[in-house]
């Protein structure tokens, strides 16, 4: 048990569970640049190559629903350490192949190996760290994850660039294996007391969790904040590539800027705390949707990737920002059941966003940057309404708590 460790080795243990946050954003996003190139060499439709995309996000999300109750039965360790061996036998399979749908199966593998590693270690916190240090550590979670969408693409623009698209799974392949050996090197079981696996009562705390309307809303929200990113990593690569005419380097750096930019919303984020919860929501809604339609605006007379970059910066620091407070304050739900909380919360959001990337697919090619940029719109403004809902319902709690 890693509970009874000694304090180096917990502290070496929390340092990859750090390290393994980042694994969903890399198996997401390594590859962007590359989605042009794909359709190419597989002879296949753009949408297919997106829908590769959607297969791992409904994937993972739909296991998370599952996963958080199973880790709360079986521990957290041993099948997070199963799923990295997945990741790396799937990954190099589909270096390997020119199937498009054997690619699609394999990251429907990968999704539910993925969720096995990312749920067990957000558990892992909650397990080992209680009060303002789960909340210190808590309130990291999606600065750390934002590593992913940063570093992936950028390095996929490279490996692109100077070898391949199926270099990118080899990528990810190699950073599963290292991260299985030091785990087990250095990591163990955190659970404190397993619960056995009770369908009526899992039946039970969904229903309950699912009852709490802050929460439910807190996922619809993150849901939302995260496809208006989606909107970018779906079209950015054809857009940029087909449209304003570079190539995946160009295409890895825009991610990458994209990517700092969501870290950022994070980081201000967690420096604005203590600030009221509702105001800090409100705000950040409605700076993200004049953003955007300004930017439509100026599209019918101009469209440069510069301006195009300058404000979809803006524009996802937003959704940083309410990602991260709305994950931070969804994790503090629920104690009593974190692996279960942590999956339905993580599962239902990648859910919500594997049918808006399809959504987002199949509605009609999206060859300009207007194009894009109406998608965003439509994003936002639903993003804003459940806002605006959510505020509503937390203010009205609190006059009842009052009187």
């Amino acid at each position: 048990m890693l509970r009874s460790a000694s304090d180096r080795r917990k502290k070496i243990a929390t340092i990859l569970a750090f390290i393994s946050i980042p694994l969903s954003g890399f198996v997401t996003d390594i590859y962007l640049p590359s989605f042009p190139t794909m359709a190419n060499s597989l002879g296949v439709p753009e949408h297919d190559i997106q829908l590769t995309l959607t297969c791992f996000f409904l994937s993972y999300g739909v296991s998370q629903l599952f996963v958080g109750s199973l880790l709360d039965s079986i521990g957290r360790f041993k099948p997070a350490m199963y799923g990295l061996g997945v990741l790396i036998v799937s990954s190099l399979l589909i270096g390997i192949t020119k199937n498009v749908e054997l690619i699609c199966f394999l990251r429907i593998i990968q999704g539910v190996a993925v969720s096995f590693v990312v749920v067990s270690k957000r558990a892992f916190f909650v397990d080992m760290y209680s009060g303002d240090k789960l909340k210190h550590f808590l309130s990291f979670f999606t600065i750390i994850w934002s590593l992913g969408p940063i570093v992936a693409p950028f390095l996929g623009g490279y490996l692109q660039k100077f070898f391949n698209w199926q270099s990118n799974f080899y990528f990810l392949a190699i950073y599963a294996f290292l991260m299985l050996v030091f785990e087990l090197i250095f990591s163990g079981e955190t659970i404190a007391e397993r619960k056995r696996v009770d369908l009526v009562r899992i039946k039970e705390n969904y229903v309950m969790m699912l009852g709490n309307t802050k929460f439910l809303l807190g996922i619809i929200t993150l849901g939302m904040a995260y496809s208006v990113v989606m909107v970018f990593n779906i079209a950015g690569p054809f857009v940029i590539e087909n449209s304003l005419h570079f190539n995946a380097v160009v295409i890895g750096y825009c991610t990458l800027i994209l990517g700092f930019s969501w870290m950022i919303g994070g980081i201000i984020g967690k420096r604005l705390i203590a600030l009221d919860f509702n105001k800090k929501a409100s705000a950040a809604a409605v700076v993200q949707l004049t953003l955007i339609t300004v930017l439509f605006l100026i599209g019918y007379g101009y469209q440069q990737l510069w301006c195009l970059m300058l404000f979809a910066f803006f524009i996802h620091i937003c959704s940083g920002f309410l990602y991260n407070l709305f994950f931070t304050q969804g994790m503090l739900y629920f104690p009593q059941n974190a692996g279960m909380a942590s999956g339905l919360l993580g599962g239902l959001v990648y859910v919500m966003t594997s049918i808006s990337s399809f959504t987002l697919s199949r509605t009609g090619k999206i060859v300009t940057q207007q194009d894009m940029v109406l998608r965003y719109l439509v994003m936002s403004a639903i993003l804003a309404v459940v806002i605006w809902c959510t505020v509503r319902v937390r203010r009205a709690a609190a006059k009842l708590v009052v009187a």
